[in-house]
């Protein structure tokens, strides 16, 4: 292949990417930096505490200190280097703090990502409800299974108080961070997604992941969306999930299974590792998300055979 053409393609497939990539980049900014900020008031003026006050004993029944709750509600509005950073704070022991973990790893992000899967396919009700399913569900299984003992001994939330204008301006650092990462994410993923169409590397994907796909009761279209919201998440992944569906190689069919899989179990690499830094141990927070996962889709397809034949 000469230089030049080489270099054109290349060049073509950037170009084509970027306007996709600075839309997309801009659609999750918008939903983002709202968001967010609302939470940081709502936690700073103690609203998330309230609020978990009274869900504290719906974690007991699982063995969980009443801490657990303030974790949990804050994950499901924020992400998980929150978590990370107030299990840190608040010295978990591993077994508690683990269970916890696997519940947020699941749970996270619930406003932003939701608007994700109602623009690929999906109810946001139905993908609210299994996520928080899906947690406690795993939650009781961990409890099950886990060698050990929950812990009695309470634990509470402690934390300094800062003002306003500082937890504001640690707001704001923290939301050009995060812009700055969407901008950057968005792009090059859907300028490698562009490359890989452009020189024909998708189908050395597809194949080899073929049998992974069947197992998971996912089609083969949702293949490469499936590689890169368990490599990166699904907030940053949504890009390739959108324009998969708008150039309609997924049907919003194939997207909502595929929705049903990911809401579960995504970001398997960075999420995970996060929680190396507490001593936790990487197999626990990744195998329970992924049958919970295996479970969904496959729930989902007996639902949808049974409404289609009547039994």
């Amino acid at each position: 292949m000469p230089e030049n053409d080489l270099s054109g393609r290349i060049r073509k497939s950037v170009m084509t990417a970027l306007p996709k990539g600075l839309k997309t980049a801009w659609w999750l900014i918008k939903i983002t930096v709202p968001v967010s900020l609302s939470v940081m008031l709502l936690d700073h003026y103690g609203i998330l505490s309230l609020v978990a006050g009274y869900t504290s004993p719906l974690f007991s029944r699982l063995g969980l200190p009443g801490a657990s709750a303030v974790v949990f509600i804050t994950s499901i509005f924020t992400n998980i280097y929150s978590v990370v950073a107030i299990l840190a704070m608040l010295d978990f022991p591993l077994r508690e703090g683990t269970i916890l973990a696997v519940m947020c790893l699941i749970s996270h992000g619930f406003l932003i990502e939701s608007a994700v899967m109602k623009r690929t396919g999906s109810s946001v009700m139905r993908m609210v409800f299994l996520r928080l399913g899906s947690s406690f569900l795993a939650a009781w299984l961990l409890n099950m299974v886990m060698p050990g003992a929950m812990s009695e001994v309470p634990i509470s939330v402690a934390g300094p108080g800062i003002t306003l204008v500082q937890a504001l301006m640690h707001w704001l650092s923290s939301i050009t961070a995060t812009v700055l990462k969407i901008l950057v994410l968005v792009n090059i993923l859907l300028i490698a997604q562009q490359l890989m169409e452009e020189f024909g590397w998708i189908s050395a994907i597809n194949k080899p992941l073929g049998p992974v796909m069947k197992i998971f009761g996912l089609p083969r279209s949702a293949t490469l969306s499936w590689v890169v919201a368990n490599l990166i998440g699904l907030a940053y992944g949504s890009a390739i999930m959108i324009d998969q569906r708008e150039k309609g190689r997924m049907s919003r069919s194939d997207a909502d299974l595929l929705n049903h899989h990911v809401a579960v179990s995504h970001s398997q690499l960075e999420d995970p590792l996060l929680f190396l830094t507490l001593g936790y141990a990487l197999h626990w927070l990744i195998w329970p998300r992924i049958l919970m996962g295996w479970l969904a889709v496959w729930v989902r397809k007996l639902e949808l055979h049974v409404l289609r034949t009547g039994r």
